[in-house]
């Protein structure tokens, strides 16, 4: 039987999984103030962004608008964290994100009306900041709940 740590080459740059734990929750915090140094202390200069929001560029400053574009939209926005996993040197996140939206988004203008959706979150660490990321959300609730899309309609029992 083998150690969980034991698959994986030993690699001297690693972090611990406390240490990436850690990393996941300043990110969090980054993202929940909207503080652009945090954003430059954990990802890397060369951070490359799989799935990046419409109208950004895959790289750290790409990120860094899309997030004060994001947060100008939702003033009030935070992220929960619900699970968090660390696998080597992947970090993964399941988070609740809410807000109101209060500021134009993506070509909306402001609805005033509160969001709750969800997202996942795979960031791919080196040398204590993440250098790649792909995550996915729940668009679609979200605009439903903004009223920017319209819900379906459940049939009624006969």
């Amino acid at each position: 039987h083998m150690a969980p740590d034991t698959i994986y080459k030993k690699d001297e740059n690693r972090m611990s999984p406390d240490e990436n734990m850690a990393l996941g929750r300043r990110i969090v915090d980054a993202l929940n103030t909207g503080n652009l140094t945090a954003i430059d202390e954990v990802f890397d200069a060369g951070y490359v962004d799989r799935t990046p929001n419409p109208g950004t560029t895959p790289d750290r400053e790409g990120f860094k608008q899309g997030l004060t574009k994001f947060r100008t939209a939702f003033p009030d926005f935070r992220y929960t964290i619900e699970d968090e996993i660390v696998v080597g040197d992947k970090l993964v996140h399941r988070l609740t994100g809410r807000g109101t939206q209060k500021g134009e988004f993506q070509g909306v203008p402001a609805t005033g009306k509160y969001a709750s959706w969800s997202e996942i979150h795979i960031g791919r660490v080196a040398n204590g900041k993440v250098v790649e990321h792909w995550g996915q959300g729940d668009q679609l609730g979200m605009m439903q709940q903004l009223g920017l899309v319209a819900s379906p309609k459940v049939a009624s029992p006969k």
